[in-house]
């Protein structure tokens, strides 16, 4: 099976150009499991495959990684049938946080009558799930408060970080099988992401050179860390990803 992860969107809340923050793994030329579901991003990825993802991870619910859910519940509620509605994995402590910023509304149609998650199945996970018959980690990251943000591990193929400060001591331990690092990195960096002097100082240079970079600020943004020698990810882009190893307990792979 050939894996591979799109870019529907590489983006700040305000690089709108660049797209939202968001991508899909496929396999096989397929979608298999997306993460997030911004605005523009759900567009993007809407243009690409014709339909609204069958599976879907959230990070966290800042609006630029959840802004498109009201015309994923449209499109679920009322063109899904046979119950062939977006699976959601969402880590349990967001569940209510999602609640609220997507959820809570009176009347989710005028007629009345139905539940946001009516048109969703949503499996809240804690520090791993399965999907597809292959486990996936996941990881508390360093954005805004404790408990509100996630990253994503696939083992041997991908850690997603989310939106996120440095996290070496979280990639020490998730990032420990030669996975590609897609990580949260601007020019600058601030309370709440990573720039890349904070990647650099943080991060042995090993595990640098896995990084590919992301949740950048503007286009030129990203021309000045390519020309610095990183690897910087475009909308649209399609990256190769190593086949998944079998799931395990991250535990496994700390030293004694």
């Amino acid at each position: 099976m050939a894996w591979a992860l799109r870019f529907h969107g590489v983006g700040n809340s305000g690089a709108v150009e660049l797209g939202s923050a968001m991508a899909t793994i496929e396999r096989d030329g397929r979608p298999w499991l997306t993460i997030d579901c911004g605005g523009e991003g759900l567009t993007a990825y809407l243009a690409h495959y014709g339909a609204v993802p069958r599976a879907l991870f959230v990070t966290h619910t800042h609006l630029d990684h959840v802004a498109g859910f009201e015309r994923l519940f449209g499109a679920n509620f009322f063109e899904a049938r046979g119950g062939d509605v977006t699976r959601l994995y969402v880590p349990a402590p967001l569940v209510p946080l999602l609640h609220r910023r997507v959820a809570d509304y009176p009347n989710v149609v005028a007629e009345g009558g139905v539940n946001f998650w009516d048109a969703f199945r949503l499996v809240p996970v804690g520090d791993h799930f399965w999907h597809d018959g292959l486990r996936l980690d996941v990881f508390p990251v360093r954005h805004h408060w404790p408990q509100t943000a996630f990253g994503l591990r696939l083992r041997g193929a991908l850690v997603w970080t989310g939106d996120t400060r440095p996290i070496p001591e979280m990639l020490a331990c998730h990032a420990a099988a030669g996975e590609l690092v897609a990580h949260d990195c601007a020019l600058h960096g601030n309370p709440s992401h990573s720039g890349i002097d904070d990647l650099q100082r943080e991060y042995p240079p090993e595990l640098l050179a896995r990084c590919l970079l992301y949740h950048y600020g503007s286009v030129a943004e990203g021309a000045t860390l390519a020309a610095a020698g990183h690897r910087v990810a475009q909308p649209g882009e399609v990256v190769p990803l190593r086949p998944p190893l079998p799931g395990e307990s991250a535990d496994a792979e700390r030293p004694a």
